[in-house]
């Protein structure tokens, strides 16, 4: 005789994966915007986009999340499930910020870079804002 799994035992098996997943810990990199030096999360596979700072109840003053694309695309970015609100920043091949984007939590709205990108900074709202960073200033990675 085989048992079958009952659905709530599936149910938590589920959920159990699901949890350890998002609490994963990714790679940390240190960037420079300026004279600010950021912590960023590198989300680099497209398991590890898709989830992205969603379920974050909150995030360091410097600290924030780069998406790192495959190569250049039009790339855009949206804030399912996502409890921040946040900047991001669309940046070049060369580190270069093409558009920056204010994004209110728990939307559907898609916020897109201007040209291709193949990077993504996301930080908390008004981040950039804040530290006079604009299009055309350069992010780089600290070595």
């Amino acid at each position: 005789m085989t048992m079958r799994p009952s659905a709530s035992l599936f149910f938590c098996c589920l959920l159990l994966t699901t949890s350890a997943f998002a609490q994963q810990k990714l790679p940390v990199k240190q960037f420079t915007a300026g004279m600010y030096v950021i912590q960023a999360e590198i989300a680099s596979t497209e398991a590890q986009r898709e989830l992205g700072l969603m379920n974050r109840k909150q995030m360091g003053s410097n600290e924030g999340m780069m998406f790192i694309f495959d190569r250049p695309a039009a790339v855009c970015m949206w804030m399912k499930n996502t409890l921040l609100p946040l900047s991001v920043a669309f940046i070049d091949s060369s580190g270069v910020i093409l558009n920056i984007e204010e994004m209110a939590p728990l939307t559907d709205t898609n916020h897109c870079a201007v040209k291709a990108a193949e990077y993504a900074l996301e930080m908390n709202a008004e981040w950039f804002k804040r530290k006079n960073i604009k299009p055309g200033s350069k992010i780089e990675l600290l070595k």
